[in-house]
């Protein structure tokens, strides 16, 4: 575990520097970190401080968070095909940036866009805690997420369908593919205290998720309450992913992927791949920004078709290794 923690801090270290020093502004390496570290009057300054800085400091948060959450669902729910945007806060916090667009809440006012994406999470996690019950069970609470996934969706395809603004259908096609571009650092410190404080929840679980892999009966005989780690999963990953698809758009397959890819190197606790996901997910979103940035410049290949090339692919391996061994 200390090995594969050490190897994916060192490739989160080298990610985030290589995030930094790529762009379309071609600054040599040098220059580029020392206008960062010591600023300066220059347009080189802005360049990294406000452009480079954020969205790398995004693709680590964003990446991080995801990873996490998605540990820590398919942990809970003991099924390694489990997404963090399961509970349906992605596509209601994604409904609530479709409606900011479509209004205009979003170009009267710099920040309508990421808080109406928060209030759309806030409000679908709400509907996910009252149609799954308090003492719900691991059912419904799945259920209750596809059910308020299915509704947001229709919703948005109805805005969509009656906007009478092609621009804004437009912009609303776009900011659903996901992207880091064009984000400053009050994106940053918008989604900082959310992807903080839930992250602290998810990783709160690790004691329980081991518990459960010997059943839930053990795990209460353990001292384990179901009960609170159950709202605890469900605030911590709705704090992370609605605060991710606030500021960055829907971005899949990230809490899917990397758990799956790192599970094997941590044996049978969960509890410990929180942390190797959490640096795992990371890695892999500054990863495919780099690719985005890199491949297309000049197209503004968005981040959300990168990573589902790179994670659909995988998802399907993942589906016929589970048939394999199901047989």
């Amino acid at each position: 575990m200390t090995r594969l923690t050490l190897i994916l801090s060192g490739l989160l270290v080298a990610l985030f520097v290589t995030a930094l020093l790529i762009g379309p502004a071609h600054i040599s390496p040098g220059p580029s970190l020392r206008a960062l570290i010591m600023g300066g009057e220059g347009p080189m300054t802005l360049v990294m401080r406000e452009i480079r800085l954020p969205r790398a400091l995004l693709g680590l948060l964003i990446g991080g968070a995801l990873g996490l959450a998605g540990a820590a669902m398919q942990g809970y729910l003991r099924n390694p095909l489990a997404d963090p945007g399961l509970i349906g806060v992605s596509g209601s916090a994604a409904l609530g940036a479709v409606l900011a667009i479509q209004t205009g809440f979003a170009t009267t006012w710099s920040l309508g866009l990421p808080m109406a994406a928060l209030s759309g999470a806030v409000l679908g996690v709400c509907a996910v805690l009252l149609l799954a019950g308090p003492r719900g069970s691991s059912l419904s609470l799945i259920l209750a997420g596809i059910a308020i996934s299915a509704l947001a969706g229709a919703l948005t395809a109805l805005v969509l369908n009656l906007s009478p603004n092609p621009f804004a259908a437009n912009e609303i096609v776009f900011w659903m593919m996901g992207s880091l571009s064009d984000r400053s650092m009050t994106h940053v410190w918008i989604a900082l205290p959310f992807i903080l404080l839930g992250s602290a929840l998810l990783a709160s679980l690790s004691r329980g998720l081991d518990a459960l892999t010997l059943g839930e009966d053990a795990a209460e005989a353990m001292g384990i309450g179901l009960r609170r780690m159950r709202l605890t999963l469900i605030f911590g990953t709705a704090a992370v992913v609605g605060a991710s698809t606030a500021v960055a758009g829907a971005i899949g397959f990230v809490g899917l992927v990397v758990p799956h890819l790192l599970r094997p190197f941590v044996g049978a606790r969960p509890g410990r791949l929180l942390l190797a996901s959490t640096l795992g997910g990371a890695a892999m979103l500054l990863a495919a920004d780099i690719v985005v940035r890199a491949i297309l410049p000049d197209r503004d290949l968005k981040l959300g078709v990168v990573t589902a090339l790179i994670g659909a692919p995988l998802f399907l391996h993942l589906i016929y290794r589970t048939r394999q061994d199901a047989t």
